[in-house]
């Protein structure tokens, strides 16, 4: 009852468009806590909270920029911590990964290395192969701007893979070590694809558009 409550609060906030956040935000704090305390995940009072916050300030505008929108101000302001902190954090933590007695060993094992190589180099030859097909049959362009060693850079950031590759692992092995060793080299191989192709996209530069002037 006090969850419903909170609710029909954060709604009058919303059907007074309230552009402020912090009123909001306290309530869903508030909010949280009765639905954790009533047995009901919590998750739903994000979902819940993240439905009254306005997206737009003013029924008749038809579109509300970021500077206007309190939900788009909220979720710019959210993007860096959630992407680079709490995901990674969440993942890490329901993959199970101990490093418990890991040994360097452990980590050039043919298993770990397969798994790792085949998310570095195997998307590397398969995304950055078939778009060099691709755009050789006439099949696809580039990206106006494009260049190879971005696209380069993109192949190899395909090879992080977490959610679907720990999937894969789990179902062609049963025995749990062998599960720990696909992790390592899921993990290995992610950091090698991510680390490679951020630095290749930093070095790499826009091709100039045909007519396009320098910036000074």
């Amino acid at each position: 009852m006090g969850a419903v409550v909170v609710i029909l609060l954060l709604v009058a906030l919303n059907l007074r468009r309230v552009g402020n956040l912090s009123p909001y935000l306290l309530l869903g704090l508030v909010l949280w806590v009765l639905v954790l305390r009533s047995g009901i995940h919590a998750t739903l009072a994000g979902v819940i909270l993240a439905l009254t916050i306005p997206i737009k300030l003013t029924p008749s505008a038809p579109e509300a920029s970021p500077k206007e929108s309190p939900l788009h101000r909220l979720e710019h302001a959210l993007h860096k911590p959630v992407a680079f902190l709490v995901v990674p954090i969440f993942g890490f933590a329901n993959a199970g990964v101990s490093f418990a007695g890991v040994t360097l060993a452990v980590l050039t094992e043919p298993l770990t290395l397969g798994v790792a190589a085949g998310l570095v180099l195997g998307k590397l030859v398969g995304v950055f192969g078939a778009v060099v097909l691709m755009v050789r049959t006439g099949l696809a362009d580039l990206p106006a701007a494009a260049s190879w060693a971005q696209v380069l850079g993109v192949s190899l950031l395909c090879g992080i893979g977490f959610t679907m590759s720990l999937f894969i692992g789990l179902l062609a092995f049963d025995d749990p070590a062998m599960q720990d060793r696909v992790k390592f080299g899921i993990l290995a191989g992610s950091l090698i694809a991510g680390t490679a192709g951020y630095a290749i996209l930093r070095a790499s530069r826009r091709e100039r558009l045909p007519g396009a002037q320098s910036r000074a």
